[in-house]
């Protein structure tokens, strides 16, 4: 009997909510799902779930049960990674990404770190939502500084432009701004990030000093490419995370702003977006992870 993927599923069906969400968490049929449940009570002898067709509740064995259990599958992965410290990265690598820098950045690079690391299967999951490294099984996340938590282990890996854009055509309508105080004259396209609500703020740094625009938000996503689409139709003007926007510049779609061409008084320049790689913790750094780390700072110092 494999006892440990019958509590590994329990667990699974306990944090989920049901059978059925478990079952595609695990990648089971429902079916296979329950009859794991039915053999760990026949295993335990006791009712760990009362179940009917429409709702699912734990009994008191199964409250009792469940807090014994809950930490034994990731202590077996975290004795599993320290035994396997130094060998060749291999196995499963989750790896969890906002949307866009896994659409335009890491996507492109799965091939060559493929192909570097054969015996490394990879998962990619790409969503601006905030993840549970143990819940959802993710061995480490690529963030933004804003988007760090305090509770995961943060190492900054690169730090890229953003660079603050407009199409030709709003440009001619509108006029081109010189510094940031006239950005409250314009059209603003402005992300929200979904986590939290809040705008992704504007910031340049003058002479060496940090400030942040004030704006005139007349569009709002949280969804960058839908920002960049209205950009390059005339919306308004975009601050862009350079590997999004510098292709639309060398082809003419759009027009960077407040470059050292213009003419204005002093240096102005967009806040850099600083990227991280976070993990759960420190012996969450196993072979497999440190060699992706590794991968993808150099991949992003060599762009």
């Amino acid at each position: 009997m494999d006892l440990l993927g019958l509590i590994s599923t329990y667990i699974r069906v306990v944090e989920n909510g049901s059978i059925a969400a478990a079952a595609r968490a695990k990648g089971m049929s429902p079916a296979a799902v329950s009859q794991s449940l039915s053999r760990l009570e026949a295993y335990l002898g006791v009712r760990l779930l009362s179940r009917t067709t429409r709702s699912m509740t734990l009994t008191e064995s199964g409250k009792r049960y469940f807090d014994k259990v809950r930490h034994i599958p990731y202590d077996v992965e975290l004795a599993s990674q320290a035994a396997a410290f130094e060998t060749k990265p291999q196995g499963q690598l989750c790896i969890a990404t906002t949307a866009a820098f896994g659409r335009y950045v890491l996507a492109p690079l799965m091939p060559e770190f493929k192909s570097v690391y054969p015996d490394i299967d990879i998962e990619l999951i790409s969503t601006d939502r905030n993840v549970d490294h143990r819940l959802e099984g993710v061995d480490v996340s690529i963030r933004i500084e804003a988007q760090l938590n305090e509770q995961l282990i943060a190492l900054k890996i690169a730090s890229l432009p953003f660079i603050f854009c407009a199409a030709p055509a709003y440009l001619e309508r509108a006029g081109i701004p010189e510094n940031p105080e006239e950005l409250s004259q314009h059209a603003c396209l402005v992300f929200r990030y979904p986590t939290d609500g809040r705008f992704l703020p504007w910031t340049f740094m003058v002479d060496g000093q940090k400030v942040a625009a004030k704006l005139n938000p007349e569009f709002i996503s949280d969804d960058i490419d839908i920002i960049a689409n209205i950009a390059m139709n005339g919306g308004g003007i975009a601050r862009l995370a350079s590997f999004i926007a510098q292709p639309l510049i060398n082809n003419g779609q759009l027009i960077a702003l407040f470059q050292s061409s213009q003419s204005i008084e002093s240096p102005i320049t967009s806040s850099p977006m600083n990227i991280y790689a976070c993990v759960n913790d420190r012996s969450a750094l196993n072979s497999k992870v440190r060699a992706f780390i590794a991968f993808l700072e150099q991949a992003m110092q060599s762009a």
